[in-house]
């Protein structure tokens, strides 16, 4: 009986540090997937922030959706702020980059079109954004916007070349505007009434859906870019 009690107490034992061992891998398996998975700030405005919609409906929520449902998992921390410049984007970059973020979507500048901004100024605010990340080795999509016509042909055409330029310079990803999903079938870029709220400036939670669709394909090539860890 003792050499019985013995051979299944080591039985048990067996099976006991071996279920243990198995959940310790598992564990680790899971913990370094957590670890690895990717962080991505979205600097920009209203747009980004999600003004006029509950969280679930906003940029930053339904971007993470897209991700998780595309096979390209990551935490997208909403960087943006109402009312904010490409001036103060610029201001709290740096800052906003703490050391877990992999990754940048930098979308502004409807604000600095506002408020009249000179080009030359955006451009140089856009380009130490762009020059932050790049010193820090972080791969960017910049999101571009286009001039009304009502500065001017010469303001229009200084200010739409700054973004494909910058984008160049710094070999960005690029997307030529927020609202790119939203294009008529013809490519105008002329947001229907149905996708924005009633200030005609912010989207809807459809409106945000439809941005998505071609925002979502692009942070999903970003993300390819992180490097290995």
């Amino acid at each position: 009986m003792k050499n019985g009690s013995f051979v299944m107490n080591t039985l048990r034992y067996g099976v006991r540090a071996a279920i243990n061992k198995a959940l310790t891998i598992a564990f680790a398996i899971w913990a370094g997937a957590a670890q690895a998975e990717t962080t991505v700030l979205a600097l920009g405005d209203s747009l980004t922030q999600g003004y006029g919609l509950v969280p679930e409906d906003g940029f930053v929520a339904q971007l993470d959706a897209w991700l998780d449902d595309n096979g390209s998992p990551a935490v997208v921390i909403n960087g943006g702020v109402s009312g904010d410049t490409s001036a103060g984007g610029l201001s709290r970059v740096e800052w906003s980059l703490t050391p877990e973020v992999d990754a940048m979507i930098v979308a502004l500048g409807g604000n600095d079109l506002l408020r009249g901004f000179a080009p030359e100024v955006t451009r140089a605010n856009i380009e130490g954004i762009l020059a932050i990340a790049q010193d820090r080795n972080l791969p960017v999509l910049l999101i571009g916007i286009e001039a009304p016509g009502n500065y001017g042909a010469d303001y229009k055409t200084a200010f739409d070349a700054i973004y494909p330029t910058l984008s160049e310079t710094y070999g960005t990803l690029y997307l030529d505007s927020i609202f790119a999903g939203l294009r008529d079938a013809d490519g105008t870029l002329t947001p229907s009434a149905e996708f924005m709220q009633s200030d005609g400036i912010h989207p809807n939670a459809e409106g945000v859906t439809r941005m998505i669709t071609a925002i979502g394909p692009m942070v999903a090539k970003l993300i390819d870019r992180v490097p290995d860890s």
